[in-house]
């Protein structure tokens, strides 16, 4: 078994509650014939009540600042209620198709289209060409 991925997470408590919550997972993102070290934003959840109340910015703040001081790149895929939350961080929707790298090779992941944001750090992507995300177990965007 290989290295783990690094993992870096981020909490909010209420108390001793949990109301916060995200992730950047190290991820191999491939683009232009170029392999790039990528921050994976997964797990962002904020409990119902604390809702708009800034602990969704709060957490994406810490995972930015991480994603900026050691990835390439950063890289999420959005529900339609959070995208909002990444436009307006500075995130942009990525236009170009997707694909995903398998035991079989890559693989097109249309039914992400359109739900994967990014925020370059040292690159400059183009759209015209596809952004393949590394294998792993389970979701692979």
């Amino acid at each position: 078994m290989g290295p783990r991925p690094r993992r870096h997470a981020r909490l909010a408590f209420d108390a001793e509650r949990l109301v916060a919550h995200g992730s950047v997972v190290q991820r191999r993102m491939l683009h232009r014939g170029r392999a790039l070290r990528a921050g994976y934003v997964e797990a962002v959840a904020v409990a119902g009540p604390y809702r708009r109340r800034g602990l969704a910015s709060a957490v994406m703040a810490e995972l930015e600042q991480i994603i900026r001081g050691g990835y390439d790149l950063g890289v999420l895929s959005a529900s339609d209620a959070g995208a909002a939350l990444y436009l307006s961080r500075g995130w942009t929707l990525w236009q170009g198709r997707s694909a995903a790298l398998t035991p079989t090779g890559a693989v097109a992941t249309p039914e992400e289209d359109g739900s994967l944001f990014v925020l370059p750090v040292t690159v400059d992507l183009d759209p015209a060409v596809e952004l393949i995300c590394g294998w792993r177990d389970g979701d692979l965007w």
